[in-house]
Parts: structure tokens; C-alpha cells; sequence
């Protein structure tokens, strides 16, 4: 995905969850924080941040906050510190996942349906997609798969170690029973249509050599992540390149639950 306006700033503080103030061309300005949660350890007073100027002239924020220069320390004497470069906005993983399903043929082959939000039962999921062509033989490459898939960003690392979350989720164990469930209520579908449910970790950045749900902080997430595992939900950890204006869902990250 790709910004369309984007400017540099210098961050000087965060009075709430939903707003932020920030040095533009030396002025002091307030702008809208993409992230309602809490990272505190990538907005700190005097980093740099990128901004993206919405073409909507009736806004009370002239700029929304969506990136962060986070500078990693030096971890011996002889070592130069390090700077990286992450996405922060909160709304971005679902565009880059709609442009990641699209492009991944070898895990959906022949996409005949995807839609976003889509709402199944009493649960909304980030995306639905039918698809053909995977397996070997010709019954195999006949048979339809629909698949459910929850999306979330990641923005939490520690020495390379990428985590999930960095609140507390309810609504991210919700998902995942959710997913979970529908894989046992749909297990033997009679008209021998394939079910699948998937949930894609977005770690929005580069240089994370594995990924972890953040027991520490939400111990319920991570047991749910291992129950929707052992359910047969498929996990996905993909790191992201990225550039003050674009975001891309690059490589693969080995997950350890």
C-alpha cells in the first residue's frame, strides 16, 4: 500500500490515545495518532515520525500519524546503535493483507470470491475468500475452499523479537475462539466444500527474527493462539518493508508459541 502525502516530524507528545502533538516545520501541531494503543516505547519526546496529509480540508488535524524511527541502542561498546523504520497505523495491515491474499497464488491458487468485513453468524471477519486449484490431482484442484481470515497488526519488538499484543486483547481472543470454532462445526461439510480459518500477523516492520504471542502481557491470548493452532487454524507471520510512504507484507517470520 501506498501513501499518497507524507511529511517528516519530530514527536513531542502523546495527551491521549487518539491525538498527538508534533514538531512540523517547527511548529507545534496536533495531529491524529492511527494507533489507539499504548506504544510507549516507539513515541518518545524528540524521535522522528512521518505523517500523512489526508486530502480532507474540513479535518480538525491536518495530519495523521502513521510511522516512527525507533533507534535500538548499541548492544556492546565496539556496536553502532541502529535506527528502524515502523508503521504504526493501525488501519494499514488489512489493506496490505487484502494486497497479500491477492498475491500469494501458491496459498490461493484461483481466488473465484474474497470480500472484506465479512460477517458470518454473529462474528465479522477482516476477510472471506473462496478459492480453487490447490492440491495435486484434479478432484483435489476442483474442490472449493472458503476460508475465514483475521488480520492483525504487530509493532512490538524486543532485540528482534517481534510480540503480540501490547494491550491487553479480549477482542483478539475472541477471534481467535471464533475461528476455532468454525473449523469444528465445519469439519465434515456435506456438500464437501473445504473450510479453512487463518489469522496473518503483520509485523510492520524489518529485522525481526521471530514472533510470540506477548504472554507476559495477555496470557489468555497466547493460550487461545495455541488452542486455535491445535483447532487446525493456519498462522501467518509476514515482516513488512518499509518506506516513510508505503507499506508491503514481505517475508515469512518463524512463529514460537
Amino acid at each position: 500500500m501506498k501513501y499518497a502525502t507524507v511529511v517528516p516530524g519530530k514527536f513531542i507528545s502523546r495527551p491521549n490515545r487518539f491525538i498527538a502533538h508534533v514538531e512540523v516545520d517547527g511548529v507545534d501541531t496536533v495531529v491524529h495518532v492511527k494507533n489507539t494503543g499504548r506504544c510507549k516505547e516507539l513515541l518518545v519526546p524528540g524521535c522522528k515520525v512521518y505523517l500523512e496529509k489526508p486530502d480532507n480540508p474540513a479535518r480538525k488535524t491536518p495530519y495523521d500519524l502513521i510511522a516512527v524511527e525507533k533507534v535500538v541502542p548499541a548492544q556492546s561498546k565496539s556496536a553502532k546503535s541502529k535506527t528502524i523504520l515502523i508503521n504504526m497505523d493501525s488501519q494499514a495491515p488489512n489493506k496490505v493483507a487484502g494486497e497479500w491474499i491477492r498475491s500469494h497464488t501458491e496459498l490461493f491458487p484461483e481466488i473465484t470470491f474474497l470480500k472484506s468485513e465479512f460477517t458470518y453468524g454473529n462474528s465479522r471477519f477482516d476477510f472471506y475468500v473462496e478459492y480453487k486449484g490447490a492440491g495435486r490431482t484434479k478432484a483435489e484442484k476442483a474442490k472449493l475452499h472458503k476460508m475465514f481470515i483475521e488480520v492483525k497488526g504487530c509493532t512490538l519488538e524486543f532485540d528482534g523479537h517481534a510480540k503480540f499484543p501490547d494491550a491487553p486483547t479480549e477482542r483478539g481472543v475472541k477471534h481467535l475462539t471464533e475461528l476455532a470454532e468454525i473449523l469444528r462445526e465445519k469439519h465434515c461439510a456435506d456438500d464437501g466444500t473445504h473450510y479453512e480459518c487463518g489469522i496473518l500477523f503483520l509485523i510492520q516492520m524489518k529485522g525481526c527474527h521471530k514472533f510470540s504471542p506477548n504472554v507476559a502481557t495477555h496470557a489468555a491470548f497466547g493460550e487461545a493462539l495455541k488452542a486455535a493452532q491445535d483447532a487446525g487454524v493456519k498462522i501467518f507471520v509476514y515482516d513488512c518493508e518499509v518506506t516513510p510512504d508505503t507499506l508491503t507484507a514481505d517475508t515469512t517470520v518463524p512463529l514460537e508459541l
